[in-house]
């Protein structure tokens, strides 16, 4: 048996493809007999990388070390053109935090993203709407009457705008008239401010002067008129009418859209 088994071994060995056979089982054999490894993982670095969100414009502007430097280097002081919503950053999410009169003056960053500029308020970062701060410090309109005098209800929001201008800017003047029964006075368009001589010719610029702000259509005084439509000409003569108040010698009238 040991003789016929080695020699079957001998011819099965001289055959090739039984060689390969016989190479290919055994090999498997010792897989199978192998442990198993486990498997490691592999980690890609560019995997990694990609799922780190960059920062958005608004986030590296608005990050805390970028504010401070800002803040620290702040120089300028500009003045509030307009009345202004303080925002906690610039963009669309932004939270409101405060306001601002017309007339203050503000420290500014030189910063400005998404239409709004940073100024520094009470050494926190704050930001407004551009385009309403200047250098120059603006006349303000309007503010509080302190003279006790009003105009009628049911006036435009404009002659209420006229009045409390003109009444802020000059407190000694205590007779406005608006309603009465003829023209744009009748519709609550119109009011005659009681003033005369150089005081109504300050009186008729201040108010020409902010026109755009109040509202306003015409002026006349001192039998002159003034009109946004031909505005280019200035003051215009007028017809005598036959009195001073006609003539408009003893009040400025006002008449608004």
């Amino acid at each position: 048996m040991a003789t016929a088994s080695a020699v079957t071994l001998g011819v099965l060995a001289s055959d090739p493809a039984t060689r390969d056979l016989i190479a290919a089982e055994g090999a498997a054999a010792d897989v199978a007999a192998a442990p198993v490894q486990p498997r490691q993982q592999v980690i890609s670095r560019s995997s990694t990388r990609s799922t780190i969100k960059p920062m958005t414009k608004i986030e590296r502007v608005t990050a805390p070390a970028a504010t401070r430097q800002a803040v620290r280097k702040a120089e300028t002081r500009l003045w509030t053109s307009e009345a202004l919503n303080l925002w906690s950053e610039p963009g669309e999410d932004a939270r409101q935090v405060g306001e601002l009169e017309p007339g203050e003056k503000v420290l500014v960053t030189g910063r400005s993203l998404a239409g709004r500029v940073e100024i520094v308020v009470d050494g926190a970062s704050r930001w407004v709407t551009e385009g309403y701060l200047t250098e120059e410090e603006p006349v303000v309109i309007g503010g509080d009457c302190t003279n006790g005098t009003s105009v009628a209800s049911g006036v435009s929001p404009n002659i209420v705008k006229v009045h409390e201008a003109v009444c802020a800017a000059f407190p000694e003047i205590t007779t406005y008239g608006t309603f009465r029964g003829d023209g744009e006075h009748s519709q609550g368009l119109a009011v005659d401010i009681m003033v005369s001589g150089e005081r109504g010719w300050e009186v008729a610029e201040f108010v020409r002067e902010h026109y755009a702000d109040l509202g306003v259509n015409y002026l006349i005084y001192s039998q002159k008129i003034w009109s946004v439509e031909r505005s280019g000409e200035g003051w215009r003569g007028m017809s005598n009418r036959g009195s001073a108040t006609a003539n408009h010698f003893d009040h400025v009238h006002v008449t608004t859209y």
